[in-house]
């Protein structure tokens, strides 16, 4: 995990305190805490409302009635308001409260004008507002894997802003791509983060019941992975180039599985938050290969494009959330039952998706399925999240 220094940390037991000594500060609040439930509701009636537009002609909801509006409110509505609450930390009351107010009028976007200019406005400062607090922090790292995160976030936070245009100026020839490029840059920050969460969970999980040290981060496989996922995005911009894209794309996919396998997923079949992690991060295995598949066809499919969007991102985040939440409260997350349904109700939105074109004339009750998977799974989490929110932590023996 990650302080607010940028610096990685050895396990979350020390991410923990460290972060508990800083909320103590006075006037400050741990961003995760707003921004966690915020986010698991959002993304439970996005996507249903993003379907009743799309082909069901809900007028009150015109800016969702189109696939790139409605990747773009999953990634800069949904997916950077779980980055702003993960990376934020504790701040002033103030400063959250107006993040919050700007993330949340910035949802409204999707309506109908005159709210949509308010809307567009506030957006857009959400995101320039998460740069500015979180892009810095990353700079001072030592090591060049650390302070890839830098450039990482700024690129998609100023995605966030450019994809705003598309409101006002339509459908364009680099709608699709652009958008591609953002779910793209998304999965390099999925893999990227989700292996300093994994890593060092593992290990002290094998530490604690093996006595065993585990393979770690793995640095040379992270910065194969770094080089290898940021360059595919730019080579499969021109159609001579898309297949060494997706070679590069292919043997990232392979390395994301080759990593998760050293990380010995059956030597943590106690552990379902563990357990839970994998999933996600396998998952971007699969979409990178099925990805790769379809920069070597000769027509593009965004299909694939789901296998990270609800499967990694949907099991990735969730977990992540209900973890910190669990630890937060001083509870232990292998005993949260939620979890491991979670991870079939991910899947199963996943690959519903996925094959949802191949159904013939059964592909939008697929898709509704799909739907239904996904808003049930964050139904869950924004409970469960309520639910750990709620709890008071233990008090500590005396002279502790």
């Amino acid at each position: 995990m990650f302080v607010n220094n940028a610096k990685p940390v050895r396990d979350e037991s020390d991410a923990r305190d460290t972060q508990g000594g800083k909320r103590r500060m006075t006037g400050t609040v741990l961003a995760w805490r707003v921004f966690f439930p915020l986010a698991a509701l959002h993304a439970a009636f996005m996507v249903p409302l993003s379907l009743l537009s799309l082909y069901h002609q809900l007028d009150v909801l015109p800016q969702l009635a189109s696939p790139a509006a409605h990747a773009r409110e999953l990634v800069f509505g949904f997916a950077l308001a779980v980055i702003a609450g993960y990376l934020l930390g504790p701040l002033p009351r103030r400063r959250l409260a107006g993040l919050v107010a700007l993330w949340a009028v910035g949802r409204l976007g999707v309506l109908a004008s005159p709210l949509i200019y308010p809307a567009t406005l506030a957006d857009a400062l959400f995101a320039l507002g998460v740069a500015w607090l979180v892009v810095p922090r990353f700079m001072a790292a030592k090591k060049w894997r650390n302070r890839v995160l830098s450039p990482l976030l700024g690129l998609i936070c100023l995605l966030a802003v450019v994809t705003l245009t598309w409101r006002y100026l339509g459908d364009m020839p680099t709608t699709a791509p652009l958008m591609h490029q953002s779910v793209l840059w998304l999965v390099l920050l999925m893999t990227f983060m989700g292996g300093r969460i994994i890593a060092p969970a593992v290990n002290g999980h094998l530490m604690t019941r093996f006595r065993l040290t585990g393979a770690g981060v793995q640095p040379r496989i992270e910065a194969a992975l770094i080089v290898l996922l940021g360059v595919a995005p730019f080579l499969m911009l021109w159609p001579r180039l898309q297949p060494l894209a997706a070679a590069l794309a292919l043997a990232a996919g392979a390395l994301v599985l080759w990593r998760l396998y050293r990380w010995g997923p059956w030597q943590c079949r106690g552990r379902p938050d563990l357990l839970a992690l994998m999933a996600g991060y396998a998952w971007l295995g699969v979409g990178l290969l099925l990805m790769a598949r379809t920069w070597w066809l000769p027509t593009h499919d965004s299909a694939p494009l789901h296998a990270f969007t609800v499967g990694a991102l949907g099991t990735l985040a969730s977990t992540v959330m209900l973890r910190q939440a669990i630890l937060r409260a001083k509870g232990r997350p292998e005993r949260e039952w939620a979890l491991l349904p979670l991870v079939l109700l991910f899947a199963t939105a996943a690959m519903l998706r996925l094959w949802a074109l191949e159904t013939g004339s059964a592909w939008l009750g697929v898709l509704w399925g799909a739907a239904l998977a996904w808003s049930l799974a964050w139904l869950l989490v924004a409970w469960r999240l309520w639910h750990w929110l709620a709890r008071r932590p233990a008090p500590r023996p005396a002279g502790n």
